[in-house]
């Protein structure tokens, strides 16, 4: 029986001391998570369902740490000095000396715990911030109203999307990594708050002060977006500021005039104003910022504005929903606050209806005697001033103000502006835009070639960076309405240049937040859209602000709101029309009988993009280091001028221009210059050809050229394959003087049974600006080369390598004889026209003027005249400036897209110009010892190169050309290199280009500025 009664003793004490130890490691885990930094979202808002469930209850945590620091400060301050922790004041950074020592004066009589600053700049702003914090005896708040970032304030900084834009974004990480962003760039400045997120649910579209920034109308959306944001922010240590408590989103005056009135219900404003907080506060939330507003359903007393409420501040948001972190005040200087009352008397409510910090006060000295004689009174006890000061220390020793350190303002503006913030800012664009509507599938477009397309871009001024983008995907005409049509005069003209357009792409800029003027859509804007679509014409329309702005336009083949307007969202949506981007966004109000949520994804269809070095893995300062080499050349007078690309998957990411066309006149390069190309045709046109026509199985490889051409039988040439001549191993000689020597007299001149110097019917071959040859030249030119002699590199088993011209030049005849048509005519219909490019052929002065071309040599053998236009090879140049070898001009952009296709294996822009296989088998090394693909260029083996940098793989292929172009693509790396400049002008004999090794230089940078291999290295 004893045991028995023992035994039972034991099993209830065990059971006792579970319990026990249950709830202390319970208690002690919920002050670990709280206490330490989380290493990501962790909240309920933020699970991966993306929703909300809602709960009758939920728990607030203690945000506020305790700690000696705190305690021993506390009991050290006088009544006085008290009584300052409870001010923040506003301050400028932009102002006289007289501001600032008034400011000193604050911080020395009154003892003020902190400062928001507003306008200026983050030199001069950190510059004030260290003479101030260096004047008061307990280590300043610094805060900033900055919604969208610093930007919002200051000048020199980044302003990331405003809210509404960030609430079309599907990922809510993009939202968090903007607030931790937007912290440690406040962190570099010394702020320790920032006033946002705004947590209010715009659901009154004609809310004159909230509007684009709120995250919308949906109340999981805006939960969401807030918490990422909060959590952001307070994960690097800066504190969170919701705001407007209790609820500021359904208002239609604005609090800094007026005292707004919020007709809810006390169960309307539970379920929808209250929910983000709510969740916010049973997170992490360690800062309210009470709103002026009048909500009769919350406190009916007349007039009396929310913020200086004690049933809202003391009753709803600390005991009802157990706020325990800092409460601030809005800006005090507010007229929705300051009709009810003196500055100081106003002030004073605010406190005693259970704010702790006053921010923006008006009447400081005035209100500290105010305070003093309300404590003598009894109005509030010196307790509860206790209370917020230590709430406003626990705050301070959490943001590290115990520790207090000076802002060191060396490097700061780069700090500030750093390539991943600019790159983060660009994901945030990408990720928001939204695709509202896209009948019929007609986006993304896919097939160019029979696409007739038009763009008018309204409210812009001039030409948009939006319409520049779009022609780069396709050659586009463009219009432009400077603020819109004002009367149906114009709207006629237009629809009269449009007439012969399939597609109108028009694009809305100039929307405004204003919703009492229609947000700047005018009804000729309107009017204009309707009338285009009954025309029967597909319309995109794009829409550049507010996506209320959509109620205002007709309804039209697809819809795209870009919430904001900017060069990057400018660059973002046309890429978007043509699948170089994806589109996720969602709609984050509703609007025209499209419900918050709405909206269509599209997929990308492999055209190339354009982004930031960051968003592909790579370095962005380090390749500023091409800035300096190409620069270097240019004074060094390796080339004129060159322009630079960078492609990576499948974004260009680098593109500058260096110098400019010539050394004698300031006309610089730009992305329009176009360049001779020289032996890069024989990969840009000859080769893609052959390739084509390999895959058509029109082409093998393994047959004598000779079956393609008859009239190589029975000579010298009749035995060497395509293979052969792909190789440089079919024994025909580098290149042939004799085509255009034969054409000279003895004395040097021209023999005018060849050329003239005007063209007519029989001298209609270009072979220089101002020289034109006989169409008969071209087959006399052929027949020469059949009878050409074949180099002295014959072996057992046949010819060795000897790279040739000729071997190009006589590819192409094979090309024309197989298909019927001219190597330029086939290229062009067959792969650039289908691609899109608007620069890339033969013959550029046929389509376009001379300056928008960069000359080449000053040629006083041959053509006595400059080259531009004309191509420089002279085998090229007697047939007319089409050859197999050379006479190709094109763009750094161009050549981008034909080398991204190569590199995805022939696919682009949802057309399948090769088999998955075809470019593969190509660019494969055949001959290491010469480092040659079929066609292609490779690698040496040894990395010896003076063009190609050692660590370019051994997959990777390309070409140079003699006028100092070159091209590499890398599959490894998922890499295209563009290189072009015009190094023979004036002077084909400058060689420093090679010397120099400039292009392998730059092409060196590149590849170290690829992240993931410098984190190998190191």
């Amino acid at each position: 029986m004893k045991n028995w009664l023992f035994n039972r003793f034991r099993l209830v004490v065990g059971i006792v001391v579970l319990v026990i130890l249950t709830s202390v490691v319970s208690v002690a885990w919920k002050l670990i998570t709280i206490k330490t930094k989380p290493t990501k979202l962790e909240a309920p808002a933020m699970a991966e369902k993306k929703t909300i469930a809602p709960k009758k209850r939920i728990d607030p945590v203690l945000v506020l740490p305790e700690n000696e620091w705190v305690d021993s400060t506390l009991k050290s301050l006088s009544i006085e000095q008290k009584i300052g922790q409870l001010f923040m004041v506003a301050t400028f950074s932009n102002r006289d000396e007289a501001h600032y020592r008034y400011i000193d004066r604050l911080i020395n009589e009154f003892h003020i715990g902190g400062l928001i600053f507003f306008q200026g700049g983050p030199l001069g702003q950190a510059q004030l911030t260290n003479r101030y914090q260096s004047i008061s005896n307990i280590p300043l708040f610094i805060g900033i109203d900055g919604e969208w970032g610093l930007g919002m304030r200051l000048d020199s900084t980044i302003s990331f999307p405003k809210q509404m834009v960030l609430g079309s974004i599907q990922d809510d990480e993009l939202v968090y990594r903007m607030g931790s962003d937007i912290a440690k760039q406040c962190a570099r400045l010394g702020i320790h708050i920032n006033f946002a997120p705004v947590s209010d649910i715009n659901s009154n579209p004609a809310n004159p002060v909230i509007g684009i920034r709120s995250f919308g109308e949906d109340r999981e959306n805006v939960t969401r977006k807030a918490i990422a944001y909060m959590k952001g922010l307070q994960h690097n240590r800066v504190i969170a500021t919701a705001k407007h408590f209790p609820g500021h989103g359904d208002t239609d005056a604005d609090s800094h005039f007026t005292l707004p009135v919020l007709g809810h219900s006390a169960e309307q404003m539970k379920e929808t104003d209250l929910y983000p907080y709510r969740h916010m506060i049973a997170d992490s939330l360690m800062g309210v910022l009470s709103g002026h507003l009048y909500i009769p359903a919350l406190d009916n007393t007349p007039n009396l504005a929310s913020s200086l409420s004690e049933k809202v501040i003391t009753g709803l948001l600390r005991k009802d929903l157990g706020f325990r972190g800092l409460v601030f005040t809005d800006a005090m200087n507010m007229k929705g606050v300051l009709k009810t009352g003196r500055a100081a008397e106003v002030n004073l409510k605010a406190l005693v209806a259970g704010n702790d910090v006053l921010l923006y006060p008006e009447s400081i000295a005035e209100t500290v005697a105010k305070i003093k004689d309300a404590i003598n009174q009894r109005i509030i006890s010196e307790k509860i001033i206790d209370d917020k000061v230590k709430r406003i220390l626990q705050a301070k020793y959490w943001a590290g103000l115990s520790r207090y350190k000076p802002v060191d303002t060396t490097n700061l503006y780069t700090d500030l502006n750093n390539e991943s913030s600019k790159e983060l800012y660009r994901e945030l664009c990408e990720a928001s835009v939204t695709v509202v509507k896209n009948d019929n599938g007609i986006l993304p477009i896919g097939s160019v070639t029979d696409l007739k397309m038009a763009s008018v871009s309204m409210g812009e001024g001039s030409s948009s960076s939006f319409q520049r983008m779009l022609s780069i995907y396709k050659p586009t005409r463009s219009f432009t309405f400077y603020d819109g049509p004002s009367s149906q005069e114009q709207i006629t003209e237009m629809l009269g240049y449009l007439e012969s357009y399939n597609t109108v792409v028009v694009d809305v800029h100039g929307i405004s937040s204003n919703p009492r003027r229609n947000y700047g859509i005018t009804t000729g804007m309107t009017d204009f859209v309707g009338q285009l679509k009954q025309q029967g014409k597909k319309v995109i329309l794009c829409l550049f602000g507010t996506p209320y702005s959509i109620q205002y336009f007709p309804e039209t083949d697809a819809l795209i709101c870009a919430s904001q307007d900017g060069r990057d969202q400018q660059e973002i949506v046309p890429q978007i029309i043509f699948g170089a981007l994806e589109s996720q966004g969602r709609l984050p109000v509703s609007v025209l009988g499209y419900k918050s949520g709405s909206g269509v994804s599209t997929k990308s269809v492999n055209r190339i993009a354009f982004g930031t070095p960051e968003s592909v893995g790579m370095d962005g300062l380090m390749l500023k280091k091409i800035d300096q080499i190409a620069t270097a050349a240019v004074d060094d007078r390796v080339f004129p001028g060159c322009e630079v690309l960078v492609a990576r998957r499948g974004k260009i990411i680098y593109e500058k221009q260096f110098g400019g066309l010539n050394y004698r006149t300031a006309e610089r390069v730009t992305p329009e210059t176009i360049y001779d190309l020289a032996s890069l045709t024989k990969v840009s046109a000859t080769l893609q050809a052959i390739m084509l026509l390999y895959d058509r199985q029109q082409i093998d490889l393994d047959a004598k050229a000779s079956i393609y051409l008859p009239e190589l039988s029975g000579t010298s040439k009749q035995n060497f394959t395509v293979r052969d001549l792909l190789l440089h191993r079919s024994g025909m000689i580098s290149f042939y003087p004799s085509l255009w020597e034969r054409t000279k007299t003895s004395a040097g001149g021209l023999l005018p049974e060849y050329y003239s110097s005007k063209a007519d019917t029989s001298y209609y071959l270009q072979v220089a600006p101002k020289l034109f040859a006989k169409g008969a030249l071209r087959d006399s030119v052929w027949k020469w080369v059949v009878q050409s002699p074949m180099n002295n590199r014959k072996e057992r088993a046949g010819y060795g390598y000897l790279y040739s011209d000729l071997g190009f030049l006589t590819l192409q005849k094979i090309v024309e004889k197989v298909t019927g048509q001219p190597l330029d005519i086939f290229v062009s219909s067959n792969i650039y026209e289908p691609l899109g490019l608007s620069y890339l052929g033969f013959n550029p002065l046929r389509r376009f003027s001379e300056k928008q071309i960069a000359p080449t040599e000053q040629d006083y053998r041959f053509r006595g005249q400059l080259l531009q236009g004309t191509v420089h090879d002279q085998m090229a140049a007697v047939v007319g400036g089409v050859s197999g070898h050379a006479g190709l001009f094109g763009t750094a952009r161009d050549l981008a897209v034909l080398f991204q296709m190569n590199l995805w294996k022939g696919n682009y822009g949802g057309t399948k110009f090769y088999q998955a296989a075809t470019v593969p088998l190509f660019s494969r090394v055949y001959d290491e010892s010469h480092h040659r693909g079929l066609g292609w260029d490779k690698t040496p083996l040894d990395g010896n190169s003076s063009y190609v940098s050692a660590q370019a793989s051994v997959n990777s292929f390309g070409h140079t050309g003699f006028t100092g172009t070159m091209v590499w693509v890398d599959p490894e790396e998922d890499l295209v290199f563009v290189f072009l400049s015009n190094r023979v002008n004036p002077d084909p004999e400058n060689t420093n280009i090679t010397t120099q090794r400039t292009r392998r230089k730059i092409q060196d940078v590149v590849y170290s500025s690829l992240i993931e291999r410098k984190s190998e290295v190191h």
